[in-house]
């Protein structure tokens, strides 16, 4: 999926995330090799570092939400088709398709949720 933001927006937005006290990292020897940012229920990102991807990372940090409460949703945009594969492999649902008008974006997207209702 191309760069939607600027590197300064993502580090503008991550702080905020971490602010709020929402994020949890994971770690391998180069440093921080990626973080989920979660409200209660809601999955507000998740991202794995380029150079980390394909070590089991993500999965861990979202079992790690989906251990820590009964629901989750979250979004995702609808060219993100990698994290759909993923959210799917991991037991979400498609819940609601919008085109975007409701985002800062303005891109398509796609809500998914989990919990005891849809595993």
């Amino acid at each position: 999926m191309p760069r939607i933001h600027t590197r300064a927006e993502d580090v503008s937005f991550a702080g905020s995330l971490i602010d709020r006290g929402w994020v949890t990292i994971v770690e391998d020897a180069e440093g921080v090799a990626g973080f989920i940012a979660r409200e209660g229920a809601m999955v507000h990102a998740l991202y794995i570092a380029e150079r980390a991807r394909g070590r089991g990372y993500g999965s861990d940090l979202l079992a790690l939400a989906q251990n820590a409460t009964e629901g989750l949703t979250l979004w995702t945009f609808e060219a993100n088709t990698k994290a759909q594969a993923f959210y799917l492999a991991h037991g979400f649902a498609e819940a609601e398709r919008t085109d975007g008008a409701g985002n800062d974006e303005k891109l398509p997207d796609i809500r998914y949720v989990w919990g005891k209702e849809t595993t």
